[in-house]
């Protein structure tokens, strides 16, 4: 039996806007996706240590702050720093274009703007997993 997906989706700093990420936890969920939202106000930190007890597959960050920079490579590094370097980190928000090529080269996944159909994320997932996790994936019990 294939096991499903596990993605956390989280709000990192102060923003409190969570509609978007609400919306793409759900759209993730009907996709038969394992989600996991953490809420608002998350630290790099907390997201990490979640992202570690719930062994998760993708970490799915939503950035409306400006804070796109700082954030995303900070989860990105400790994610890395905790044995977890082959975890997705992806996400979506208010982040310019030429930001979200040079969080790409600095190991981020990719990135969605606002006006991105919930299709677009879920595919995208779905492709990376088939590529980098479905091997090394065993079925959980």
């Amino acid at each position: 039996m294939e096991r499903k997906i596990r993605v956390l989706v989280a709000k990192p700093g102060l923003d409190g806007h969570d509609r978007g990420a609400k919306v793409m936890a759900a759209a993730l969920q009907d996709a038969g996706m394992e989600v996991i939202y953490t809420g608002l106000h998350q630290t790099p930190e907390m997201i990490a240590a979640t992202a570690l007890q719930e062994d998760v597959d993708v970490v799915a960050l939503s950035i409306l702050s400006g804070a796109h920079m700082t954030l995303f490579p900070r989860v990105k590094a400790l994610l890395d720093g905790q044995g977890q370097a082959d975890v997705l980190v992806t996400g979506g928000g208010i982040i310019p274009g030429e930001d979200m090529e040079a969080l790409q080269e600095r190991g981020v996944g990719r990135l969605f703007g606002p006006g991105t159909a919930t299709s677009e994320p879920v595919q995208y997932i779905r492709a990376w997993f088939e590529e980098h996790r479905r091997e090394a994936a065993e079925p959980r019990g």
